[in-house]
């Protein structure tokens, strides 16, 4: 093993560890996606998440302090409890327990409180309470749309759709598609581009019409060879030439149709769509 291997080794082995208990009420979502955003500012250090929702119990409380007691003797450092306790008695025993106790909504619930003139109803569970059925509703069928109109299936239906994400196949299509469904209640459709299309240059006639709808995804050739590999390990499909042949045929047409091109290589889901919703919402402010 060379000198710089061993350093990387020994600098991954030498991270401290911290158990991190993610803990709620209700489901433990909010503590969850909130706390994994403070974790990942901090690089030097191996955390180990534990999900524990609904501690809704003094028995589940007490309970839960002896585990963080236990990650403590094993981790040689206190285990650090995000938190969403509203109810104020199960939260003095969790920050009695051995950790490093973070209470999330302890920061802005009582001074937004002051702010409206109002008592919060420090009720677990509303913030993913069915509180607005008719949001509910438009979330529920914009993921049933999606589903339904995967991988270009029903193309006559694109029309009905709020955008069209086209690319060549793997280059995550319909996991965006899905999150702009379930988070936005957006209707998304996606299109796999072909042979023929890259041929062709040039996408089918009902997706070219609905050309403003329309956002083209592409991914470095390598990653998606990588990703390829997975589902058809060997084949032509997955080859490093094929991908690269589809990609630049498929970045032409996306020029030359002057459809906007997202890199999904290095992107989350979340940044993807982010950049989507601020093209629809350009294109509708300059009336496209």
């Amino acid at each position: 093993m060379n000198a710089l291997n061993e350093s990387a080794l020994g600098g991954q082995q030498d991270r401290p560890k911290r158990t991190v208990f993610f803990a709620s009420e209700s489901t433990g979502i909010t503590a969850e996606t909130l706390g994994q955003s403070l974790l990942s500012q901090f690089d030097g250090v191996e955390f180990e998440e534990v999900y524990m929702p609904y501690i809704n119990t003094e028995a589940r409380a007490r309970a839960l302090t002896q585990r963080m007691q236990e990650a403590c003797d094993r981790d040689g450092a206190r285990p650090i409890c995000v938190a969403t306790m509203l109810d104020q008695g199960i939260g003095a025993i969790l920050r009695g327990g051995n950790c490093f106790y973070i209470e999330v909504f302890e920061h802005f619930v009582a001074p937004l409180g002051a702010e409206l003139g109002l008592t919060p109803s420090r009720q677990p569970g509303r913030s993913h309470a069915i509180t607005k059925p008719s949001s509910y509703t438009k979330r529920i069928e914009a993921i049933n749309f999606a589903m339904s109109n995967d991988d270009g299936v029903k193309p006559a239906n694109f029309r009905h759709a709020d955008v069209i994400l086209a690319g060549v196949s793997r280059s995550g299509k319909t996991p965006t598609c899905l999150y702009l469904a379930m988070h936005y209640g957006l209707r998304a459709a996606n299109y796999p581009i072909t042979d023929i299309d890259l041929e062709r240059g040039d996408l089918p006639d009902e997706i070219r019409a609905l050309r403003a709808k329309v956002f083209g995804l592409t991914i470095d050739a390598q990653r998606l060879h990588l990703i390829r590999e997975e589902r058809r390990p060997g084949s032509d499909y997955a080859s490093s030439r094929r991908c690269q042949v589809e990609l630049r045929a498929a970045g032409e047409m996306f020029k030359r149709l002057r459809i906007p091109a997202l890199n999904t290589t290095s992107q989350s889901i979340e940044e993807i769509a982010a950049q989507i919703l601020r093209g629809l919402k350009n294109a509708t402010d300059n009336g496209d």
